[in-house]
């Protein structure tokens, strides 16, 4: 990971739609990749953040992603990390913990008190790496409603 630098994706380019056709399935077998237009809503989006991980030594190469997104809430600034990936090919390299590392200093700087993510418990390497950033796992119940669509 000599030359691999973590920035924010600020325009939706070719290269960056290719990449999501790529790290998504990795992601989720269940959802598709995000079309050119959802990439664009959450790179201009005032809540979110899309981090990228790029490798420069071969020729800038997207080897990974996230999204931070920030809100206020009346107790505060919160944070979320969401979507978390890197490709199969750079994983163990330390891709997804200067990925992590990044967004929680993007976090500190909106004025975040916390920073939550999820993860599937079957995603061993990533719980591994969450517990030795720093993220405790915390004692709550996680609800989702599916909102029906149509």
């Amino acid at each position: 990971m000599s030359n691999v630098e973590v920035v924010e994706a600020t325009e939706v380019t070719l290269q960056l739609v290719a990449a999501f056709e790529r790290l998504t399935p990795q992601l989720s077998s269940s959802n598709p990749p995000p079309t050119e237009d959802e990439l664009a809503a959450i790179v201009d989006g005032e809540a979110s953040i899309l981090l990228i991980a790029v490798d420069h030594d071969e020729d800038d190469v997207i080897l990974g992603s996230l999204t931070l997104a920030w809100f206020r809430i009346p107790t505060g600034v919160r944070a979320w990390i969401e979507d978390v990936v890197v490709d199969d090919a750079a994983r163990g390299k330390g891709v997804g913990a200067a990925l992590n590392l990044h967004a929680i200093e993007r976090a500190r700087l909106l004025g975040a008190k916390t920073v939550d993510l999820t993860s599937r418990p079957k995603r061993e390497a990533a719980n591994r790496l969450y517990q030795r950033l720093g993220f405790e796992q915390r004692d709550t119940n996680v609800y989702r409603y599916n909102v029906p669509q149509g």
